[in-house]
């Protein structure tokens, strides 16, 4: 600070003293700003709903829960994960049960209000949409089997345009002086999907009909929006590990007309994929189920790139 001398005595230059009341006041008046004049917290349980939230709010504040190398359904609910929470203004997950194991949890714990469900900061993705596979009774016999249907609701991307479409409009919802932002982020997204979409479609109409083994449902919208058919799945139920009895049934299965590649997810332990593509001598396909922190699949855009152009590519050099 600079200062002159007064009479002998040092005393602060008055347009240092000017400038310190000034910073006062801004630091004040950023305090008592309300909640909306500031960037939103963003909670995402998966990093497909980070990536969305990241597009159509950039000015928010976003921690994912969880990362591509990891089983949604299974996530330790950690302190960090508590507190980020807690300061959630938003939280965006998938529902249809995918995070039933470890979401109640970290809500509890949190104790923040705004993001209990049913509350107005408590966004589920698969309410925006119809699922699939929706089971018409339960029993531990089967499974893991969501009763809401299949939660994986991100990997098909028109689904993913409705579901954008609704986390816009909560986002309005809870931060109304931003609505209009809110909006235009939403309209120019769309606009870019749909002309992407359009690409992805001519891409995938020579794997419609193609034959696929599997593990797990995590890619089945992918499937369905594609026309792949899965013929078989590793696992003898829904969340279990193979048995070498029940790969042995999966290699009968398919000897004598196998299939373009095996594919999994980058958690799933590939030892059994390996040994069922080994031995049908087709290609082991270990796929980005959702964003992951970097590489071409790093936003939701170079995730379909990534998916559909590995499809196509191990189509292409089988018959």
């Amino acid at each position: 600070m600079r200062t002159h001398t007064d009479s002998g005595r040092t005393v602060p230059h008055p347009h240092s003293i000017r400038r310190v009341v000034a910073g006062a006041a801004c630091a004040i008046a950023l305090a008592l700003a309300p909640a909306t004049a500031r960037a939103l917290t963003i909670f995402a349980c998966e990093p497909e709903w980070a990536a969305l939230a990241r597009d159509l709010a950039p000015n928010a504040t976003i921690v994912a829960a969880t990362h591509a190398r990891q089983d949604p359904h299974r996530i330790e609910a950690r302190p960090a994960l508590i507190a980020a929470l807690r300061r959630a203004d938003l939280a965006v997950c998938t529902g249809a049960s995918l995070e039933a194991d470890w979401l109640p949890m970290l809500q509890e714990r949190a104790a923040n209000s705004r993001v209990a469900t049913g509350g107005p900061g408590m966004f589920f993705a698969a309410d925006a949409v119809e699922t699939i596979d929706v089971p018409s009774s339960l029993d531990r016999g089967m499974g893991d089997v969501h009763a809401q249907g299949n939660p994986h609701v991100h990997l098909d991307p028109e689904r993913l345009a409705h579901i954008a479409e609704a986390l816009a409009g909560r986002l309005a919802s809870i931060d109304p002086d931003r609505a209009a932002e809110y909006e235009a982020t939403n309209a120019r997204w769309q606009a870019d999907w749909a002309t992407r979409m359009a690409g992805w479609r001519e891409r995938v109409a020579p794997l419609a009909g193609r034959r696929i083994a599997v593990q797990h449902s995590t890619f089945e919208y992918l499937w369905r929006w594609t026309g792949l058919r899965p013929v078989v799945d590793i696992e003898p139920l829904p969340g279990m590990p193979p048995t070498p009895a029940h790969l042995r049934r999966v290699l009968d299965r398919v000897r004598a007309e196998p299939p373009f590649a095996v594919v999994q997810t980058l958690y799933q332990d590939p030892q059994p994929g390996r040994w069922l593509a080994d031995r049908i001598e087709r290609p082991l396909l270990a796929l980005p189920s959702t964003v992951t922190p970097e590489g071409r699949s790093a936003d939701l855009p170079g995730l379909f790139d990534e998916l559909l152009d590995r499809l196509a590519g191990a189509a292409g050099d089988r018959p």
